[in-house]
């Protein structure tokens, strides 16, 4: 699985495209893991230190930064995580979750 990353205008954001869909219908976002309880995804990616909030869209997804976190030492455990999730097959969001 290759994962393409993007920057986006802001800084603090990256968008990650990982060529499969993410969100089937709507989005969801995510401003901590409490949040996002029903996204076995985003709960697995607000592990990594630093990360404080998580944008699905239909077929990418975007992870904001706190300031004091580099991309450098972030994206390669985002992928990580991302790329894990994705070939292990996992669900995006659960059954009965719901998307805006």
């Amino acid at each position: 699985m290759f994962i393409q990353t993007e920057f986006t205008p802001n800084p603090l954001t990256m968008k990650f495209i990982p060529g499969v869909t993410v969100m089937e219908t709507g989005t969801a976002f995510y401003t901590s893991a409490a949040d996002a309880k029903q996204s076995p995804l985003a709960v697995e990616l607000f592990r990594i230190s630093g990360v404080t909030a998580i944008f699905l869209g239909s077929d990418f997804i975007t992870v904001t930064r706190s300031e004091d976190e580099p991309w450098d030492m972030l994206k390669p455990l985002l992928l990580t995580s991302i790329m894990d999730h994705f070939v292990a097959g996992k669900p995006v969001i659960l059954a009965g979750g719901t998307a805006v």
